[in-house]
């Protein structure tokens, strides 16, 4: 496994690998790995030949009050799981190079609608940030396929749907969430937790089963039955963001004629934010 540091070094490297017909797959992350992130390097592993896993902590996609300074950076751990998960390329730039003239002064990529609502309501100009460096890094990797963890269901949805929009040749492929054993989501952002908001954490996932359950026997109220959840994560000592009921699609609010709906929340554990979701067929 290499690391790399430059679109100029990274580019010669990815010649050399295309003139020998090998097929590419990228792994975008912002480091801090964890084994949701390792699961999206093996299903890159299994779907091409050359694994390209980029580790840049993205300043476009953070808000002004939010983690950029504090977010763990590990490259070096980093760097041995993935050489043992099958990467064969590390991408890890320097803001200066992704953007020399800075922020204020760079091209951005907007996805109308499926940028709105949900983590796009509560983080504006996030999924800005999101959709202009994932189509930066297509364009310098210019990869066969990408891989995406389906925990981040709207930053999916809005990857898929600039793909699409730019025409962009590029499968993306999503991954199923991984989960420790109480059913938290694998998160970075799980290490900020302390031990007693680590134990409430999986109420979440508990509450978005027990919405599904109801769903799926019959329930189509779908407003009453998010205000429900709601209060129940309030009750539990969470702050809660939103609990939205959507299509699974558009991610627009769910209708009763809708079969497929995706349960999005979203919920603070002190100052810690934390995001899950699942999918209902009805």
């Amino acid at each position: 496994m290499r690391t790399v540091n430059s679109l100029k070094e990274l580019r010669t490297i990815l010649r050399g690998y295309r003139q020998q017909e090998k097929t590419v797959a990228l792994v975008p992350t912002m480091g801090n790995l964890h084994e949701g992130h390792i699961s999206l390097v093996r299903k890159a592993a299994e779907a091409a030949d050359i694994v390209v896993t980029s580790i840049f902590v993205n300043p476009m996609q953070f808000g002004a009050s939010e983690d950029l300074d504090t977010y763990p950076r590990t490259l070096s751990e980093d760097q041995e799981k993935l050489c043992d998960a099958g990467t064969t390329l590390v991408f890890a730039p320097s803001a200066e190079e992704i953007y020399p003239e800075g922020l204020a002064r760079h091209t951005r990529v907007v996805v109308p609608e499926v940028s709105d609502g949900h983590c796009g309501a509560s983080r504006p100009g996030h999924f800005e940030g999101v959709a202009t460096v994932v189509s930066m890094l297509f364009n310098m990797v210019q990869p066969d396929v990408a891989v995406f963890g389906e925990k981040d269901c709207q930053q999916l949805a809005v990857i898929r749907k600039m793909t699409q929009d730019l025409m962009l040749p590029v499968e993306v492929i999503g991954a199923p969430t991984v989960r420790e054993y109480d059913g938290l989501a694998k998160s970075s952002r799980n290490g900020y937790l302390s031990e007693e908001e680590r134990r409430l954490a999986p109420v979440i996932y508990q509450t978005l089963q027990a919405t599904a359950a109801k769903i799926a026997a019959g329930r189509e109220d779908f407003l009453e039955l998010s205000q429900e959840a709601g209060d129940q994560l309030r009750e539990a000592g969470l702050r809660l963001d939103y609990f939205n009921i959507a299509n699974s699609q558009t991610l627009k609010p769910a209708t009763r004629e809708d079969k497929h709906v995706t349960l999005l929340a979203a919920a603070f554990l002190g100052t810690t934010r934390l995001i899950d979701n699942l999918s209902v067929t009805r």
